[in-house]
Order: structure tokens, then sequence, then C-alpha cells
């Protein structure tokens, strides 16, 4: 029993890749946040295309930066359609129709904030506000002070990428059929 549980001590502060790659499945392409327990386990993914990002933490901080990437990422995804504009749903992780700078971003700044016990606090809840509504008029308001107000402007910019081109309600036929 003994013997379990340091295997399982080990197991729980071991490190983990954090890691941002495109990868492409049946003719589709997509990219993929994710988590994986060594480094050639990201370059033997046969999905997998290029890795982007790569950083060693240990497990903890990867599980809790991959749900503030995916969060974030989702937050992004799901504002943009509501606003109508085309993104593909890929059968694995996120649509090439949002650029690799923005996943870049988002990626590099969860990544480094990640290191201020008491930032990372902050913006996750702003993030987790931000799920439901817009920080702009919280900013604007000035209903948020100090290092809130900081973070939520921050928050908020990992936000706005607009595609170029907006989904139309119904494509119509050609005039010409």
């Amino acid at each position: 029993m003994l013997k379990i549980k340091k295997r399982f001590k080990i197991l729980e502060t071991s490190t983990q890749y954090l890691f941002l790659a495109s990868g492409v499945k049946n003719g589709e392409g997509f990219w993929m946040v994710g988590v994986k327990d060594c480094d050639t386990n990201i370059l033997d993914d046969r999905n997998l295309l290029d890795c982007h990002r790569k950083e060693i933490i240990g497990t903890e901080p990867a599980k809790d930066i991959l749900f503030a990437i995916n969060l974030n990422i989702n937050n992004l995804v799901n504002e943009l359609r509501n606003k109508k504009y085309l993104i593909e749903r890929p059968s694995l992780g996120v649509s090439f129709d949002i650029p690799l700078d923005i996943l870049e971003n988002i990626f590099d700044f969860w990544l480094d904030i990640y290191k201020n016990k008491e930032d990372w606090e902050t913006c996750l809840g702003l993030l987790k506000v931000r799920k439901r509504i817009s920080l702009t008029n919280l900013i604007e308001s000035d209903s948020l002070k100090g290092n809130s107000k900081k973070w939520a402007i921050k928050v908020e910019t990992l936000h706005t990428y607009l595609p170029n081109s907006l989904m139309i309600g119904k494509i119509n036929d050609p005039m010409w059929k």
C-alpha cells in the first residue's frame, strides 16, 4: 500500500508538456491545445503536424492553464458564432478559422499570468465573468479599479479577434438556376 501511495505522489508532482500544435485528421485541419506527459508523445501523434508552443510544467499548473486557455478559446468562438461569423467546427481541436497568432497570444498570456497567484486568480475570475458578459461595460463604467481594471482590459483584448467574412443566415440559390 505504501508503494502505491509513493507512486501516486510521484505522478501527482510529475511534469507535463503543455502544447499548441497544428494537426490534420481525415483531411480536416485544426489547432490543438493539450497536455502530454512526454515530448515524444507530442511528436509521435499522427494527427499533429507542427508544434508551435511547448512548455514543460507541473501536472496541476498544466491542468489549470489548459482550463483557462480552453475557456478563453471557447468564449471567443462562441462570441463569433453569436455575431454570425462563420467558424468551422472541426471534429478535433480548434478551427483553423482562428489565426495562429491569436491562439499564441492566448496561450502565452495564460502561461505567463500563472506565475503570479493573485493576478492568476483575478484574471481567471474575469475570464469566467467574460463567459457570460463582455468586460467592456465594466471597464468603461469604472466598476473595476486598480489591477482588476488593468487585467480586465487584457482579458477583453484576448477576445477581440474578428474574421473578415460574416456568415449569412441563408445562402440564396444562384439566379440562373
